[in-house]
């Protein structure tokens, strides 16, 4: 057996320690081309990816290709028609991050409303900071907190500001009833641009695709309140990122906080979003919200699982609702 893992600087100790005893692992680097990845799979049986794109050229490579898991939960960088054309079953691992990245981007609204990152600077420049309007922060209990997409991690967020912090939680996601938003203690809003005018921080948990690609752009960044704050903890291009740029250095919304990016890894300089650098209130993070001990151990083992599915020809077990995964026919079952 030839398994072929991308993204090595995710370091998975134990699964590859166990990938090594069913045979031969090859790691490529983040950022490998597509023509590396090609050379890698043309004998392979399994094709593990966390980042680098897994296009149709790759898939057509790769006639011994038994499966392609996404070690981890986003799964729009992968060509699933390629691969089910080809009857090579996709999966991801879609439960286990969503307690963690939850409290990420909990992390990043706290921060923000609490201006706990100026303030840390300003004690270790000055070793001190009076209580002027400078440093004025604001509560979450009380405020309207805005949820774009209700999966799993959207849902943990919801209950973390609602039952947690006494907040007022309003959802748009278009897939879900009223119904069962209120058994979460959730208000369903219906138009995308009115939960943006109402909400004092916005929340971005949808998954990327064609239909959600620019959510947030110009005309919903100005829709905001002045106030308010964005967090992304989904991903990147759910934001035109060229319109957030904008309104941020405009002073057009509050601050953001931001883990994912349409182009990673960022850079000091040279890179769409290295102006906000310099802008106190934005925290970026480096797409680790999900980064934990407790996660990365859960990811590690049901990745192996996964894999001996693929590695053993038995069917491959799909727990994620995204239809794009569920519209396989072949070599998967579903939870």
């Amino acid at each position: 057996m030839k398994i072929v893992r991308t993204d090595a600087e995710l370091q998975t100790p134990f699964l590859d320690a166990e990938l090594r005893k069913r045979g031969d692992l090859v790691l490529l680097p983040d950022g490998a081309s597509e023509a590396d990845l090609i050379a890698a799979v043309a004998d392979a049986d399994l094709l593990l990816m966390c980042y680098t794109p897994v296009t149709a050229r790759v898939i057509a490579a790769a006639p011994r290709l038994k499966g392609i898991v996404k070690y981890g939960v986003g799964i729009d960088a992968i060509d699933i028609p390629a691969a089910i054309a080809r009857a090579i079953p996709v999966v991801n691992i879609p439960e286990y991050a969503e307690e963690t990245v939850a409290e990420g981007a909990f992390t990043l609204m706290i921060a923000l409303a609490k201006n706990l990152i100026p303030l840390d600077r300003q004690m270790r420049a000055e070793g001190w900071a009076w209580p002027t309007a400078r440093w004025m922060g604001s509560d979450i209990a009380g405020k309207t907190v805005g949820i774009v997409g209700l999966g799993r991690i959207g849902r943990s967020f919801a209950r973390m500001a609602g039952q947690g912090f006494r907040a007022r939680v309003i959802s748009y996601t278009p897939g879900m009833s009223a119904e069962e938003m209120a058994a979460l203690g959730i208000e369903k809003i219906d138009d995308l641009h009115d939960l943006l005018r109402q909400s004092d921080v916005v929340s971005l948990h949808c998954t990327l695709n064609a239909s959600t690609r620019h959510i947030i752009g110009a005309a919903e960044l100005a829709a905001m309140k002045p106030t308010a704050f964005l967090i992304n903890s989904s991903r990147g291009a759910l934001v035109d990122e060229s319109a957030l740029v904008a309104a941020l250095t405009g002073g057009r919304i509050a601050g953001a906080g931001l883990d994912v990016f349409s182009a990673e890894p960022l850079s000091l300089s040279g890179h769409l979003m290295s102006p906000l650098f310099a802008l106190p209130n934005v925290l970026m993070l480096p797409h680790l919200t999900f980064y934990t001990t407790e996660a990365m151990e859960r990811l590690e083992r049901e990745t192996l699982e996964r894999c001996d599915e693929a590695l053993g020809g038995r069917p491959v077990l799909v727990k994620s609702q995204d239809p794009r995964l569920r519209a396989q026919k072949s070599g998967v079952r579903f939870d």
